[in-house]
C-alpha cells in the first residue's frame, strides 16, 4: 500500500447493520487519488440509475485524500459524496477544520453506507474499529450540542460530523457539520444522512497516516511555508473570506437583491459588511489542522438585539453576500446569528440565504403575504425578518416547510409566477460570484459542473494558473474552452488529493505533485495527476448522463447571463454568450455537443472502457 493512505475502505449496510472492511486495490487510488475522486468510482459502479436519493439504495461516502492528515499544508479535507436529492444529479461536497484527518488517524480512507436504520444511530470509528452505536438521546439535538455529548463520552479528542434537526427533517439545503462551523454544504447531503437515521460519522485515535519519505515531507513543507507570501496569502491570514466582501459587492461580483439588483446603486453602502468590521468582532481566529493560513474565526457575544454566544463561527464571503448583499441587509450582527442558525440546525448557508432572498421577492411582489408568512414582514433590508423566517426554515415550521428544500422546490409550492424569481441551477442554488464579472468561466462551471451551481470548482482551478504541461497548456491552445478544461481537471485533483482549495491557489501544481510524491512514494508527475483529474471529471458527468440528466437541456436564469443587461453600474450593458462559452468547453472536452457524452475516444484514452459501453452501447 503506498504512503498517504490507511489502506482500509469501510462497507456498513445500515438496513441490517453489517460491516466489512476492504483493501483498495493500488490502481484504483493511483488512478482516482481519493476524496470524491475514489467516491465516484465506488458509487458509479455500486448503485444502479433511478434510485431514490432519499431511498435505502443510494450509497453514501465519507472519504479523506492522500494529503489529509500529512505535513502537506492544509492537508484538512474530507468530502461527502451520494446522488443528492437537491438535484438528482451527482452529488459532493467537502469540509475543513480536523474531523478529515482525525477520521484517517482513525484508521480508514473511506466510508461508504448503504441502506437506512430502523432508529437512529452513528458510526463509531475508533482506532481502526468500527461499531454503529444507537443514537436515540443524540436525536433532535443540535448540532452544537451533539458534538458536545460525543465529547463528553468518548473524550476532547473526538471528532464528529454530525446533522442537526434539519437534516433529521429531510431539508433538501441541509448538510453534516463538523466543529461547529465547517460544513460540507452543498447538494443537499445532510438529508441524506437523515433519510438513513444516521446522525453522526464520530471518529477518535491516532493511528499514524504512513509516509514513503518523511523527512522529504517534513523538508518539503518548511520549504514552501519559507516562500508562502504574497496578496491572497495576506487577504487569508488577515481578514480570511470576508476581506473580499465589500469590494466584491461595488465590483458586481457580488449578485445583489436576489440577482435582479445593481452593486453601487441598489446596495451603494456595504461599509458595515467588510473585513475590518468582521475582524473587530472577531474573538480569535480559527485554524484547521496543521494550517499555516489560518482564516477562520470565532466571534464576539452578540451585544445588539441578536444575542448569540461567544464563539459562534465567523461568516464567509458567501454567508455574508446571501444574508447581506442578496438580501439588501448591511446589518453584521444579524448576518451572525443567521451564520449561527445553519451551523446549528445543519444548513447549507448558500442555499438558506438565497432562499430567504427569494421569499422576500415573492413577498414584495405579493405571491407571498403577511398571512403566508406566519406574520413576519418580508421587505428588502429587513434582517429581523430575515431571521425570523430562517429561524421558522430550520425548523420546517409555517413558512419554513414551504422554503425548506430551495428555491426551486418552493417556486413549485407556491406557483403564481414565483418561478421568475428562483435562481437555481438544476435545483441548486448558485455561488456568490457573478459571471457576468469578466466574463468568468463560472457560466461554464455553474451549468456544467456535475454539482450544479458550484462556484469551488472555478476556485480550485485558480491553482492551476501556473500549469505549464506540454499539449496541455491553455494559453498555448487559446480560447476559453481548453483552458476551462484543464483547470477543471487541476481542481478535481486538488478536491481528491485532500488539500484546502485557498492553499491551491497559494501553492503551484509542482508543489502538490512533490507532495504527493513524497507522501505516496509514487514516481507522479503533474500531467498524470491532471489524467486522473479529467478521469474523475468525466466520470462524474457520466454519473449524471446515466441518471437521465442533460445539462445542455437545462436552461439558465435570465438574470445570471444579463438578459436584459443592467442598465447602469459595473457590469452595465453585460450580457453572457454561454452557448459559445460551452461550445468552446464541450469541443475542448471531447464531449458531444447536443447529449453531452464524452466522445468514446475520450472515455478510451482514461481506461473508462465500461463507461463508454454504458454510454455509447458496444462498438
Amino acid at each position: 500500500m503506498p504512503g498517504g493512505y490507511m489502506g482500509k475502505f469501510l462497507y456498513v449496510d445500515l438496513s441490517s447493520g453489517k460491516i466489512r472492511e476492504e483493501s483498495p486495490d493500488e490502481s484504483l487510488l493511483r488512478k482516482y487519488i481519493g476524496g470524491y475522486g475514489v467516491g465516484a468510482r465506488i458509487l458509479y459502479d455500486s448503485q444502479p440509475a433511478g434510485i431514490d436519493p432519499l431511498g435505502p439504495q443510494n450509497t453514501l461516502g465519507f472519504t479523506v485524500g492522500p494529503l489529509t492528515g500529512t505535513p502537506t499544508p492544509s492537508g484538512t479535507r474530507y468530502t461527502v459524496v451520494a446522488k443528492s436529492p437537491l438535484t438528482g444529479t451527482w452529488g459532493d461536497a467537502n469540509s475543513g477544520g480536523t474531523f478529515g484527518p482525525k477520521f484517517k488517524m482513525a484508521g480508514f480512507d473511506a466510508v461508504f453506507l448503504s441502506g437506512a436504520s430502523e432508529k437512529p444511530v452513528y458510526l463509531l470509528l475508533d482506532d481502526g474499529k468500527a461499531e454503529l452505536r444507537d443514537a436515540g438521546h443524540l436525536w433532535g439535538k443540535d448540532t452544537f450540542v451533539g458534538e458536545d455529548m460525543l465529547r463528553e463520552e468518548f473524550g476532547k479528542e473526538t471528532e464528529a460530523s454530525i446533522i442537526g434537526p434539519s437534516g433529521e427533517k429531510l431539508s433538501l439545503i441541509s448538510c453534516p457539520m463538523n466543529n461547529k462551523g465547517r460544513a460540507p454544504g452543498r447538494s443537499g447531503l445532510g438529508a441524506v444522512l437523515g433519510s438513513k437515521r444516521l446522525k453522526a460519522i464520530v471518529a477518535r485515535g491516532d493511528r499514524p497516516i504512513p509516509l514513503a519519505d518523511e523527512k522529504l515531507a517534513a523538508e518539503l513543507r518548511r520549504k514552501y511555508l519559507r516562500g508562502l507570501s504574497g496578496p491572497t496569502v495576506n487577504l487569508f491570514r488577515n481578514f480570511g473570506t470576508p476581506g473580499i466582501t465589500a469590494g466584491a459587492a461595488l465590483s458586481g461580483d457580488s449578485p445583489v437583491k436576489n440577482w435582479g439588483g445593481i452593486g453601487r446603486v441598489d446596495f451603494p453602502d456595504p461599509e458595515p459588511i467588510n473585513g475590518d468590521n468582521v475582524i473587530a468582532q472577531q474573538q480569535r481566529k480559527y485554524v484547521c489542522y496543521r494550517c499555516p493560513l489560518g482564516c477562520g474565526g470565532v466571534m464576539k457575544a452578540g451585544k445588539g438585539e441578536y444575542q448569540y454566544p461567544a464563539g459562534a463561527h465567523k461568516p464567509e464571503y458567501e454567508t455574508l453576500c446571501t444574508f447581506g448583499a442578496l438580501c439588501l441587509n448591511n446589518d453584521l450582527e444579524s448576518i451572525i446569528k443567521a451564520n449561527d442558525i445553519c451551523n446549528r440546525y445543519g444548513l447549507d448557508t448558500i442555499s438558506a440565504g438565497c432562499v430567504v432572498a427569494f421569499a422576500i421577492e415573492c413577498y414584495e411582489n405579493g405571491i407571498l403575504t403577511l398571512e403566508d408568512t406566519d406574520g413576519i414582514d418580508l421587505r428588502w433590508g429587513n434582517h429581523r425578518g430575515m431571521v425570523a423566517v430562517l429561524d421558522k426554515l430550520a425548523r420546517r415550521e409555517g413558512i419554513g416547510d414551504v422554503l425548506a428544500d430551495g428555491v426551486a422546490v418552493a417556486a413549485a409550492k407556491l406557483g403564481n409566477g414565483a418561478e421568475q424569481y428562483a435562481v437555481h441551477y438544476h435545483g441548486q442554488e448558485p455561488g456568490m460570484h457573478d459571471p457576468k464579472l469578466g466574463p468568468s468561466s463560472l457560466a461554464v462551471s455553474f451549468k456544467m459542473d456535475a454539482t450544479p451551481g458550484r462556484h469551488t470548482q472555478a476556485g480550485a482551478r485558480r491553482g492551476a494558473e501556473g500549469l505549464v504541461i506540454p499539449d496541455y497548456n491553455p494559453r498555448e491552445q487559446g480560447g476559453r474552452g481548453p483552458a476551462h478544461r484543464i483547470g477543471s481537471a487541476w481542481g478535481h485533483v486538488v478536491n481528491s488529493v485532500g488539500v484546502c482549495m485557498f492553499m491551491s491557489m497559494c501553492l503551484s501544481p509542482k508543489a502538490v505533485q512533490e507532495f504527493m510524491a513524497a507522501t505516496t512514494g509514487w514516481d507522479i508527475s503533474v500531467e498524470e495527476m491532471v489524467e486522473a483529474g479529467e478521469r474523475i471529471s468525466n466520470l462524474r458527468q457520466a454519473f449524471n448522463l446515466r441518471e437521465g440528466v442533460n445539462m445542455l437541456e437545462f436552461r439558465t436564469h435570465d438574470r445570471v447571463l444579463g438578459n436584459p443587461p443592467q442598465a447602469e453600474g459595473p457590469l452595465k450593458g453585460v450580457t453572457i454568450d454561454e452557448e459559445l462559452m460551452i461550445s468552446d468547453y464541450l469541443k475542448a472536452m471531447d464531449w458531444d455537443l447536443v447529449s453531452g457524452k464524452p466522445s468514446r475516444a475520450k472515455l478510451a484514452s482514461l481506461g473508462l472502457d465500461d463507461v463508454a459501453k454504458d454510454l455509447w452501447g458496444h462498438a
